[in-house]
């Protein structure tokens, strides 16, 4: 992912209103981002422990930010184990968490939301290059690194797909 500035997160959103964007708590570290190892830029709002943020770039070259809110009551035990759905990383310990975004367009006035399950930290393009493990440790895949970023890129696309159909 190339990196990306205040302003072209802020107006990259396509589920939530401009004063939303404006208001949304930023990654205190943007500027450190290892842009190089992104798909997509995710980060939970440190102001709002249940909203997260997704920003990935399109096939144009435009972003696209996707607004995230964590379900409640959806923490699992330590000893069960979640799958991220872009990712596909197993965790324990509420390491994956249900996240709904709200639909563009009229479907999303209406009140419509998709949900995934999401690594709940949104580092899921570290972990399928294996820069960040899981506390459980990794499982072993017969796939390359650079097959399991397609799959993740993949993943996240159709997730965009899905919000503003």
């Amino acid at each position: 992912m190339r990196p990306i500035t205040e302003s072209d997160i802020r107006s990259s959103f396509v589920n939530c209103s401009k004063g939303e964007a404006k208001r949304l708590g930023l990654p205190a570290d943007l500027a450190e981002q290892p842009w190089q190892d992104l798909d997509f830029l995710g980060w939970r709002d440190p102001g709002a422990p249940d909203r997260g943020y997704v920003v990935a770039e399109r096939e144009d070259g435009g972003l696209v930010g996707i607004a995230l809110r964590a379900v409640k009551g959806a923490a699992r035990g330590f000893a069960s184990r979640s799958m991220c759905s872009l990712c596909l990383t197993i965790r324990t310990g509420g390491g994956v968490a249900l996240m709904s975004a709200r639909r563009t367009g009229e479907a999303g006035r209406l009140g419509n939301t998709v949900g995934q399950y999401l690594c709940s930290d949104l580092a899921c393009s570290l972990y399928t290059r294996g820069m960040k493990q899981t506390a459980g440790g990794d499982f072993e895949e017969t796939l390359t690194v650079e097959e399991r970023i397609a799959r993740t890129r993949d993943n996240l696309a159709g997730f965009i797909a899905k919000v503003v159909a």
